[in-house]
């Protein structure tokens, strides 16, 4: 039996798009003498749908595309991820479904078991989960179908009580078939092939695993999709936040299943490895596809943003350029009375390098003007946090005029350190339509610059290495208010990240004034994230959908 593994790139509710894609492959899959074709997790609307699950109408349109696709598998069958209606009345309305079409109809239908509600997963919210677990026969092999998280509950850290798997093993299935919608961040591909393969070994049974690929506002899908014979080992593995589709070859004997790709890859393109710098390219691929998608998705082509001379928006620049092309991306200086003179040279030598087009606006007399207005109420106070925050405002309005008028979507260029902490200023460097780097931490900002300028400097060195500075007062730098950023960084991660209390990190040998002050400021800051841009996701945890904390709370952890 001849297996395709489709890895595709879908847009939520697009299901005139999703449908024409999935009966594309399945067509040149025919062609290419293939007997089943494997999609990801919900591909027929895309994933996740939030509460579009809420709407009838959205369910039947999935199931009619369902219905469509089928039409067109004869002489070859799918397996297709979709919602489906609960015919029993308790519980709720819906199952999210793996459908196995063929013989121009469904076949079969399985529901997930497992339904994740940590992070940014909420499936509970929508779905029932299913009691009832059962193999089925095709082409003489026994299929054992479940769907992502179905694989995730091992014996050594369990998360749910019951193991699908440890029910549909009970009918000696020759193979396993795991669809999924399994988001990316730089940790997760290690996690990914470790449970996979725990599965493989427990059960003696290859697995097929077919994962989504493309970005979905803030969550990034990196695909990864894979075969692993019955002994663990991969044997087909397919590319990384790319579209890709592979064949693999099933055979039957009497003592075994045998598993062989019609193009063999090398050992090194099967591997998956965690290092520094594999973190890092992949944190860089993902930024670039996110940004794509999000702009292709949402039916734009031209991004603006502030170019201040600092790393944020050079990186954001590169990026952007990356994603969308130079002809699409506009950066804007905005120089004050406090600029330094690098803020302006550096940001043009990159500019010169990348050669997209460029704005200068200066603000000093229009922050001037502003003063001159709120004199009568400021009364000749100091000047203080409030001047700063004016020029950050004037800078987000002269950014939001131009996206108004010229159809362009601001680009946030807030990093992680400096959100955690509230080192920014709502309605002002906080605007925009997308943060680009609100899940980077500074010192990883900093590992980022440096990947890029690997071959070549693109980001100016002078850019890289001089003292970060918000610039709105004379000779401000950002640890005037702020840790360094080392430190700084390594207790954000243990607090934000790994969920450490207070005393934990302290006992991990920080000093504890300091960190009371900067949990203190998290917590504090919290209004500020709830008003800000969606943040793509590249961690295990990072701001928006998959951190819930209340606004109003004295805990510091």
């Amino acid at each position: 039996m001849k297996i395709a593994l489709a890895q595709l790139n879908y847009h939520i509710a697009n299901f005139e798009s999703n449908t024409k894609k999935i009966i594309d492959v399945i067509k040149n899959c025919k062609r290419d003498g293939c007997d089943l074709v494997v999609f990801s997790e919900m591909n027929v609307c895309g994933y996740p749908a939030l509460d579009f699950l809420e709407f009838d109408d959205f369910i039947s349109r999935c199931l009619d595309s369902v219905q469509h696709i089928a039409e067109h598998c004869v002489g070859i069958a799918a397996i297709v991820g979709g919602p489906s209606r609960n015919p029993i009345l308790d519980g709720k309305n819906l199952f999210n479904s793996a459908f196995f079409v063929a013989d121009g109809e469904v076949q079969h239908t399985v529901h997930k078991a497992l339904l994740p509600t940590y992070d940014v997963f909420d499936e509970y919210r929508y779905f029932e989960p299913a009691k009832e677990f059962k193999c089925f026969d095709y082409k003489g092999f026994k299929l054992a179908i479940t769907v992502c998280e179905d694989l995730w509950n091992l014996e050594d850290d369990p998360l749910y009580t019951y193991c699908p798997m440890d029910e549909l093993t009970k009918e000696q299935p020759h193979l396993m078939i795991n669809i999924a919608a399994s988001p990316f961040n730089y940790m997760h591909a290690e996690t990914r092939q470790q449970i996979l393969r725990k599965n493989v070994t427990k059960y003696g049974v290859p697995l097929i695993y077919v994962n989504q690929v493309g970005a979905n506002t803030d969550l990034i899908f990196d695909g990864g999709s894979l075969v692993m014979d019955s002994s663990g080992k991969n044997i087909l593995k397919t590319q990384y936040f790319e579209e890709d589709i592979k064949y693999i070859v099933c055979e039957k004997n009497e003592a075994s299943i045998s598993l062989q790709p019609t193009h063999p890859q090398s050992e090194i393109a099967l591997n998956v490895f965690n290092t520094e710098a594999v973190q890092i390219e992949r944190i860089h691929s993902s930024l670039i596809l996110g940004i794509r998608d999000y702009f292709a998705k949402m039916g734009f082509s031209k991004a603006v943003f502030g170019m201040s001379g600092g790393i944020d928006s050079a990186l954001v620049y590169y990026l952007s350029v990356m994603a969308l092309g130079k002809e699409n991306i506009l950066p804007v200086m905005m120089p004050s009375q406090f600029s330094s003179d690098g803020s302006v040279s550096d940001s043009q030598m990159m500019i010169n390098r990348l050669g997209t087009k460029s704005h200068i606006i200066p603000i000093k007399e229009i922050f001037e003007h502003y003063e001159k207005t709120l004199q009568p109420i400021f009364n000749n106070a100091p000047f203080n946090v409030a001047e700063e925050n004016i020029q950050a405002r004037i800078r987000g309005t002269l950014l939001m005029a131009i996206s108004n008028k010229q159809g362009y979507i601001l680009l946030n260029t807030s990093n992680k350190s400096e959100l955690a902490v509230g080192y920014g200023t709502l309605y002002g460097d906080m605007c925009g339509g997308l943060a680009v780097l609100g899940d980077l931490y500074k010192t990883k900002i900093y590992e980022l610059a440096k990947y890029i300028n690997r071959n070549e400097e693109i980001i100016p060195n002078n850019i890289i290495y001089k003292a970060p500075s918000a610039e709105l007062r004379p000779n401000q730098k950002d640890s005037d208010s702020l840790p360094e950023y080392d430190v700084l960084d390594a207790v954000l991660m243990q607090y934000i990240e790994n969920r450490k209390s207070i005393q934990e990190i302290i006992a991990m040998g920080f000093d504890e004034a300091l960190v009371s002050r900067i949990l203190r400021m998290v917590n504090n800051n919290e209004y500020k994230r709830y008003q800000f841009a969606p943040v793509l996701r590249v961690s295990p945890h990072a701001f928006g959908l998959g951190r819930r904390m209340p606004l109003v709370a004295k805990y510091l952890g």
